[in-house]
């Protein structure tokens, strides 16, 4: 089962407060511009989503089709396939892809300790 690049989808109170503290840390800007509540930031193969007012709780996130770059990959496991992979083997979803659809879609699981777990394919 191939998920996709990974990154942490953080929630944050104030986002330029946010992304100024990561940026300090050498985390420079990967997409995003802040001004619609998010912005994604990258060091080295290590990403973070910063989200103002979009998510309740941190969550880890995976994009099928995605390397650590953001860039599609020429093949890749569609997520309507992880899906029902896990459906057989009786995962429960908090929310799905639709499954007539192609192209982007997500669904999000939640761990044994209530972390959610957000599976988001952009192509």
């Amino acid at each position: 089962m191939q998920l996709g690049a990974f990154s942490i989808s953080l929630t944050v109170k104030d986002l330029q407060k946010s992304k100024a503290f990561y940026e300090g840390l050498g985390f420079s800007d990967l997409g995003g511009s802040g001004a619609d509540g998010w912005a994604i930031l990258k060091n080295g193969d290590t990403v973070i989503g910063l989200f103002q007012g979009m998510f309740e709780k941190n969550m880890l996130t995976f994009n099928p089709g995605w390397d650590q770059g953001a860039q599609k990959l020429d093949t890749f496991q569609d997520i309507r396939e992880l899906q029902q992979q896990l459906k057989s083997k009786g995962y429960a979803f908090e929310a799905e892809a639709d499954e007539s659809t192609t192209g982007p879609a997500s669904f999000v699981l939640i761990d044994p300790d209530g972390n959610p777990v957000l599976v988001d394919q952009h192509v």
